[in-house]
Order: C-alpha cells, then sequence, then structure tokens
C-alpha cells in the first residue's frame, strides 16, 4: 500500500514557489567566504586574535567565531574591523557587500519550524556547491528519495513528528531536489551500499517507485549513481556515511559533512577533504559502475518485497 505522503503534484507546486530562491546566492556560503577574507586579512597584517580583540575591546573569542563562521557580523562591527585592518575603498565596499549577502535568509529559513539549524547550514552549502559527492550506506540519499520513500522511512523514525511535520519535511526535500533537476543542476555523485536499496521501505509498491526513479536520476548528463555490492566485501567507510562538497569559487574550499541523530560536522582542514577523497575514490573503484548500477536496480525492484 501506498503510503499517504506521495501527493507529487503539491509537492512539486511547492518546490516551483522557491526554484528562483534555491538558484540564488546562498547567505551561508558569503558567510564562510566573509570569514575566510578575513581570517586571511588579519594573518596579512601580521596581527594575533587576542590583538585585534584588544583593539576592539572585545573578547579573543569574538573574532574566533567571526573567523570561523560560527556567528555573523553587523555592519558596524565589520567597519570598525576593517579600520583596524586599514582595508579601504574598493575591498571595503566588496567586504561590506559580501557581509550585506551573509545577512539575507536563504529560502530554506521557511522550513526552520521543521528543518533543524544545523541542518540548514548544509542546505545552505548545498545551495551553491558545484559538485556533491557522496557515500550511503543505509538510506537512498535525499536528493535522489521520491516523496513516498521519504515519508515512510519518517513515519518510522522515533521523532514523534506529526503528519503536518512531516508533510512540511517531505517539501522541504523536495524542493531541495531543485538543486539536480533544475536550470542549473550540480553535479552529483552518489555511491549507496546495496543494503539501501534491499532494504524495504515502506512496502513493495513504495520500494519499486523509488528504485525506478534511481534508475530514471541515473540517466541524467549531471548525475552519476553506483551501488557498492556485498560481494565488494570490506571497505574503508564502513564506519558511516558522508558528503562531500565542492563549490565553483576559488575562494570557497571543499566541505565534508558527516550527520547523526541529533546534529553534524562539518570538516574543512585539507588533511581531511584529502582522506575524505581519497576514501570516495577507492568506494567509486569497488563499486558497480553507471549500467550495472541499473541492472541490479532492475533486478531488485522485481523481488518479492513483502506487504
Amino acid at each position: 500500500m501506498v503510503v499517504p505522503w506521495g501527493d507529487l503534484a503539491r509537492h512539486t507546486a511547492v518546490r516551483d514557489e522557491v526554484i528562483g530562491l534555491t538558484m540564488g546566492s546562498s547567505p551561508t556560503v558569503r558567510r564562510r567566504r566573509l570569514a575566510s577574507e578575513l581570517r586571511r586579512i588579519r594573518k596579512e597584517k601580521g596581527l594575533t586574535a587576542e590583538a585585534v580583540a584588544d583593539r576592539l575591546e572585545l573578547d579573543p573569542s569574538w573574532v574566533s567565531r567571526i573567523e570561523t563562521g560560527r556567528r555573523g557580523i553587523r555592519a558596524i562591527d565589520l567597519r570598525a574591523l576593517l579600520d583596524v585592518y586599514e582595508i579601504h575603498g574598493d575591498a571595503r565596499d566588496e567586504l561590506l557587500t559580501l557581509a550585506r549577502q551573509a545577512r539575507q535568509r536563504g529560502w530554506w529559513h521557511t522550513y526552520g519550524d521543521v528543518v533543524p539549524e544545523w541542518f540548514q547550514v548544509f542546505v545552505g552549502l548545498e545551495a551553491e556547491a558545484a559538485e556533491v559527492r557522496s557515500y550511503h550506506s543505509e538510506l537512498i540519499p535525499g536528493l535522489l528519495q521520491t516523496p513516498e520513500y521519504y515519508g515512510a522511512f519518517l513515519a518510522t523514525a522515533a521523532t514523534g513528528a506529526s503528519t503536518e511535520e512531516i508533510t512540511r519535511k517531505i517539501d522541504f526535500r523536495v524542493a531541495r531536489q531543485e538543486r539536480v533537476t533544475g536550470d542549473n543542476p550540480l553535479k552529483l555523485w552518489v555511491i549507496v551500499n546495496e543494503a539501501a536499496v534491499r532494504r524495504p521501505v515502506g512496502g513493495a509498491d513504495v520500494m519499486r517507485a523509488q528504485l525506478q526513479h534511481l534508475i530514471e536520476m541515473s540517466r541524467r548528463p549531471n548525475v552519476t549513481l553506483q551501488v557498492l555490492p556485498f560481494s565488494a566485501g570490506p571497505h574503508p567507510a564502513m564506519d558511516g556515511g558522508f558528503v562531500s562538497l565542492g563549490f565553483p569559487e576559488a575562494p570557497d574550499p571543499d566541505v565534508v559533512y558527516l550527520e547523526n541523530q541529533v546534529g553534524a560536522v562539518y570538516l574543512e582542514e585539507r588533511v581531511a577533504i584529502d582522506r575524505y577523497n581519497l576514501v570516495f575514490n577507492h568506494l567509486r573503484a569497488r563499486a558497480l559502475d553507471p549500467d550495472q548500477t541499473r541492472n541490479l536496480l532492475a533486478r531488485v525492484s522485481t523481488e518479492g518485497w513483502g506487504s
């Protein structure tokens, strides 16, 4: 039996309402870029965070939070900081504009009632990413889920979400998928463990539709989908999935996103990025190629899923 979350026409209408916003600049990325620029300028000036904080009569932790992007910065505080750094003219105007863009609210903030802040940060990064590479061990990735599959998962998750909350979450997920299917799609390379495509979620009809959706999405020119088969044996990502985001602008370094039940970790250090790139390359070498993946999905969709 199909779960009642699959009102695709309604979900698509919700997605269409935010298309213009999803394709715009991401304030999350702008804040991250501003933080990086301020950190670079301070170091070029030969100043410590303590020295800057002393000049501004602020706690040194304030400088640290600004330079890591953990908090925004008011225009008045940014001007004072730029005075300390003796930044004037066009360079000053560009940084003030960047700060103003970073204070804007993304379309995803309208779902703040059902989407935690730590995940909104991820969506802000995803909104401007040029490339996403990820590995998923148990669940079909969100950008490739059908509303019915995601709704069935939410209905069984230990969150106590109401029907209205589940519907809102599905609306949010469908809107996110514009990054894959829209006019300026990101390049998506996904590796999924065989367990994720064999585990029945929502019943036979839901799973068959989900697998068929994966096959169709894998044929898009911007999507590469591979299944890591059981026969691949042990591999370096057995301790969990991950998402790596790459950006089109040089000032925006890659980010690796690791999620758990109650939060997430964002890795930006070069050594961490290189480690996960190495793991991903190992996985894609062991996984079925795209044609083999589609053949496996087609075979699994014909198997008995139970009622």
